[in-house]
């Protein structure tokens, strides 16, 4: 018996170590297990989009941060990426001639305006992503509820307008209320939809009346080109005629500056002369004469004649010297 408890001891020790190795083994296969679960709920969100989390098919939160992100592994929680910064598009009333939805876009493009009268509108929708929820869980077919809504909104806007309006002169205004309109239509489909922009491509009227309108347009064009030609010429003699006129009166401030002041100098001087007069009168008339007759004789044909040389009345010309032509054979 004392030889046989070494023996059992050892086979203890072994049995002890053996179910450690195991315990410790099925420990560590059990952490990579969840280790490797837990990495099925890290996922890459790259710029541009965003990811719906679902934590037991429930909405949990959205992520639009870019990078490495994480939720709990499935089926726990699981997610969905849905692209928010792509710009998508929707064309509408134009097809290739031949092709077999060419009727369909024909009557899609036939619409009614306020006065009664039919055009083929083509236009285009961009839009995109706004709400990921909406978009991703709201709705099943997103761009069949655009295209629906998109004509509802384009055909409501042409029906509140006059068919010039639509050709001309009021596209852009019904550009922006079919905008308005749509995305109203939108927002109360809860259909995470953010529409960008409505362009209006091609707008015609019926072929019978077609060569009609385009004279109207071409009209209308000729019109425009001539306001803005007459614009031009305005904005060309208008700043001339300015500056002329201000010219014009700054000459005529300068006349009459010179004009009130040489009036000034003649009264100032009058009345100097006037107070020398006042003092010694007769010199002061004497004075004027002469200075009269200074100005006044220079510019007269005179003649001098010594007194007692003559016996005869001379002879004085009527005509100033220059003027008169001597007779043929006198003396000069």
């Amino acid at each position: 018996m004392a030889d046989e408890d070494p023996l059992t001891t050892e086979q203890r020790v072994r049995r002890g170590t053996a179910r450690t190795l195991a315990n410790v083994l099925t420990l560590l296969v059990a952490v990579a297990v969840l280790a490797a679960w837990a990495y099925t709920g890290f996922y890459q969100l790259e710029p541009g989009k965003s990811a719906v989390i679902l934590r037991f098919g429930a909405v949990d939160r959205v992520e639009t941060q870019p990078g490495l992100r994480w939720h709990l592994p499935p089926p726990l929680a699981s997610h969905e990426i849905v692209a928010v910064d792509t710009l998508e598009r929707e064309d509408f009333g134009s097809a290739e001639p031949g092709q077999p939805d060419e009727e369909a876009a024909a009557a899609e493009a036939a619409m009614q305006t306020k006065d009664n009268n039919i055009v083929h509108l083509g236009f285009v929708v961009q839009y995109r992503i706004g709400d990921p929820v909406d978009a991703r869980f709201r709705v099943a077919d997103r761009r069949g509820i655009l295209r629906d809504a998109a004509q509802a909104a384009v055909r409501e806007i042409v029906g509140r307008n006059s068919i010039d309006d639509v050709l001309s002169e009021g596209r852009g205004a019904v550009e922006n209320e079919t905008l308005e309109q749509l995305q109203a239509l939108l927002d109360r489909y809860q259909a995470g939809i953010e529409v960008t922009s409505v362009q209006l491509q091609e707008v015609q009227p019926p072929p019978p009346v077609r060569a009609a309108f385009d004279d109207v347009i071409a009209a209308a064009q000729d019109r425009d080109r001539q306001i803005q030609e007459a614009r031009g010429y305005e904005n060309e003699v208008l700043p001339r005629a300015r500056a002329e006129s201000r010219e014009m009166e700054a000459s005529a401030a300068g006349y009459r500056e010179a004009k009130v002041s040489e009036a000034r100098g003649e009264a100032a001087r009058f009345t100097s002369i006037y107070e020398e007069y006042r003092r010694a009168p007769e010199v002061t008339r004497r004075r004027l004469y002469l200075e009269a007759m200074e100005e006044v004789l220079p510019k007269v044909e005179k003649v001098i004649i010594e007194p007692g040389t003559a016996t005869l009345l001379p002879y004085l010309p009527s005509l100033p010297r220059q003027q008169q032509t001597p007779a043929p054979g006198a003396p000069r």
